[in-house]
């Protein structure tokens, strides 16, 4: 008998605001054809100017455990990825974890930038396959638009807010091992970190900073290493793309997501598309689209579902999973 972590809810919350391509152009030198046309982004969500990061996965815990049917007194641990924390420090998990209501356990946050959801749920389902904890809430919340340049249309008009978030619950398994969580593949190459970073820190420059990025150099290495880390879980499951029912990536292009589909042979028809509607919300983006795979109907428990996604850093990874 072994310990499987299954995700037992999901949830999401977008800010109210909505920000389109023709409010950009009002902005910034560009237009809806050309965001369109080289993304596949149509608006984003942005964040008030009193809504914080904890607030978003906040919302999203709270709509995952209701999805769930499972109270917060269950949950012993918090894993939250976000590159835009409330503060420098406590954990803005621990900022959630107390407006849940949540007493005991742990709380912790994740930095892998559009990569960390996969990196928190592969840390999360470790812990519970250990015994560690039972009852795990894993989020992804950004208000990602409060490190753009404004300025440069080259990365102001990719990124928007939000965040989701899925429970899971450890159970003894003895049945199907390709049940629950299943596979994870993550990895990281600091030698790439000039191709996508914020020129500001706090030992650095003591600054918040903003986005800078080499769209191209990044789009080439962002299929290559997803591509590799979906084949590592294909080698270790003995899965491929036609086992897949739903393919959930992380949104950050449209053409990224339809160059790592087609690498990997999964149909189009398989491939949840939230980037339209959201723009890239970095690590909120995976369990926000999840969320609206399972909420649209088209996700159904027993799917067999594969993410992944690529940021700064650089990271990567893929993780399978069945709901």
């Amino acid at each position: 008998m072994a310990r499987h972590s299954f995700i037992r809810g999901t949830g999401g919350y977008l800010p109210a605001k909505v920000l389109t391509n023709e409010d950009l152009s009002h902005m910034v030198d560009t237009t809806d054809e050309w965001i369109r046309e080289r993304t596949g982004i149509k608006r984003r969500h942005v964040a008030a100017d009193d809504e914080l990061t904890s607030d978003i996965a906040t919302a999203a815990a709270r709509d995952a455990l209701e999805a769930a049917g499972i109270p917060v007194s269950e949950v012993d641990l918090i894993v939250l990825a976000t590159t835009t924390p409330d503060q420098t420090f406590p954990a803005t998990a621990t900022a959630v974890q107390a407006k849940l209501g949540m007493t005991g356990g742990a709380a912790f946050d994740v930095q892998a930038v559009c990569s960390g959801f996969l990196f928190a749920l592969a840390t999360a389902d470790s812990l519970l396959k250990q015994g560690l904890f039972n009852t795990a809430v894993v989020i992804g919340a950004e208000t990602f638009t409060r490190i753009l340049d404004w300025s440069d249309r080259s990365t102001c008009v990719l990124f928007g807010d939000g965040g989701g978030a899925v429970v899971l619950k450890a159970e003894d398994w003895t049945g199907d091992p390709l049940s629950g969580v299943i596979a994870h593949h993550v990895r990281t190459d600091g030698t790439k970190s000039d191709l996508l970073y914020v020129d500001g820190g706090v030992s650095s420059t003591g600054t918040i900073g903003h986005v800078r990025m080499e769209g191209n150099r990044v789009f080439r290495h962002a299929v290559a290493n997803i591509s590799s880390a979906i084949q590592a879980i294909y080698d270790e499951t003995g899965l491929t793309g036609e086992d897949i029912d739903w393919f959930v990536p992380h949104q950050a292009n449209k053409r990224i997501l339809d160059g790592v589909a087609k690498k990997m042979d999964i149909s189009e028809d398989k491939v949840i598309v939230t980037v339209d509607e959201h723009a890239n919300t970095s690590a909120g983006s995976i369990p926000l689209a999840l969320n609206h795979a399972v909420r649209s109907g088209r996700a159904k428990k027993g799917d067999l579902i594969l993410s992944e996604a690529m940021g700064g850093g650089f990271s990567w990874g893929a993780s399978l999973f069945r709901l």
